[in-house]
């Protein structure tokens, strides 16, 4: 499904139902068009929801279905891992404090 699906179960897992460019900004790097692409992978695949309501412009919200809230523990399992290895090495591209600085434009 691609590298971003992980990211996209992420926020939505730990932040509940999100609109689109809540979703987005919380991302950060992620195209709008791979982002539309994935979200429509993983509703086809009955693992989140797309609630629209008609407004101008459209509300989009998305959210884990009772499917996709089954992934929840492996979500939980892989950062757990992600955890240990940024205590075992900081610089590792698996670290939050890597990755946080490389989306505020810094790196190492």
């Amino acid at each position: 499904m691609g590298q971003w699906t992980v990211y996209i179960l992420w926020y939505l897992c730990k932040e509940g139902p999100l609109r689109f460019g809540a979703l987005k900004r919380a991302i950060g790097s992620v195209s709008a068009k791979v982002l539309t692409e994935r979200l429509r992978q993983l509703e086809q695949s009955g693992i989140i929801y797309r609630e629209c309501v008609p407004s101008s412009p459209p509300q989009v919200t998305y959210g884990l279905t009772e499917r996709g809230k089954e992934l929840i523990g492996v979500l939980d399992g892989l950062n757990e891992i992600a955890r240990r290895w940024a205590a075992e090495d900081p610089d590792h591209p698996f670290s939050f404090e890597h990755e946080k600085e490389q989306t505020d434009g810094h790196s190492h």
